[in-house]
């Protein structure tokens, strides 16, 4: 009787998805390893590198928690400035943001803080603190009536993230899978993107989109406009959005895959 079997392991420098086969005896024959090199398979090595960061602020007696929730007050003074139109200013307190995101982090390992609460916590403020930027983006400039983000965009990106979230929750929760973390983008790689796209954007906010465009086929850059795609910013949220809803079709996927080999190992 053959069993096989899934797990996603993360090392020091990389993702490792790892499909195995199982005899009913319990030999292990050869992997086959499927390597991944998106920017979150780096986690372990910067926890190393946070951790006397996070010994230094646990002295001062701060919690992990005091330090999450920190994080989206900073991230609603980001949004604050995104909507006054100071792309920079903002992008400066979003970047403190994902910084206070690797404290709190730190602080918990170093000081034996770690919780389930503390990581539900973690997890759902920094969903709001990514749809806190991105209202910020959509709402921004005050002045203009065209705005960083048309809404129908930044909808269409935020729905995309919830659904990635989402999908993962229930399918370690429901499916009973133990992680759920497949996709062809983490966290890490849709902030990048984002903030690749205001710094573009903020080198010429006026006519941000004329200058990136001459470079496009005039056929792709008339589509853009018609979907009022009409800033460089707005093309990297598409990107994220995209990438997001891509990630939901990974994961139901996955999770089938995985809750149906269950299913089957179960029945023999």
């Amino acid at each position: 009787m053959l069993i096989e079997y899934q797990a996603f392991y993360k090392s020091a420098s990389l993702s490792i998805f790892i499909r195995q086969t199982k005899l009913a005896d319990g030999a292990l024959p050869a992997s086959n390893l499927e390597v991944s090199t998106m920017l979150g398979q780096l986690r372990e090595r910067y926890q190393k590198v946070m951790m006397p960061v996070g010994r230094a602020l646990a002295r001062t007696g701060i919690t992990p928690n005091k330090i999450t929730i920190l994080t989206v007050l900073v991230a609603l003074i980001s949004a604050y400035y995104f909507y006054l139109g100071s792309l920079i200013i903002g992008l400066v307190f979003m970047i403190l943001t994902i910084v206070m995101d690797m404290f709190d982090g730190a602080v918990a390992r170093a000081a034996n803080l770690s919780s389930p609460f503390g990581a539900t916590l973690d997890h759902t403020l920094d969903r709001y603190a990514e749809f806190i930027f991105m209202f910020g983006l959509m709402l921004g400039p005050m002045t203009s009536a065209t705005k960083f983000i048309p809404w129908e965009w930044g909808y269409f990106t935020l729905f995309g993230m919830i659904m990635a979230s989402f999908t993962r929750a229930k399918a370690e929760s429901v499916g009973g899978l133990e992680s759920c973390t497949v996709g062809i983008a983490e966290r890490q790689e849709k902030l990048i993107l984002t903030i690749a796209g205001i710094l573009l954007l903020s080198i010429d906010p006026i006519d941000g989109w004329i200058g990136y465009s001459l470079y496009l086929p005039a056929l792709i850059n008339d589509w853009l406009v018609s979907l009022n795609i009409v800033n460089i910013l707005t093309l990297c949220i598409v990107i994220v959005g995209i990438l997001s809803h891509i990630t939901v079709v990974q994961r139901l996927r996955y999770a089938q895959k995985m809750i149906n080999n269950g299913t089957s190992a179960e029945s023999q």
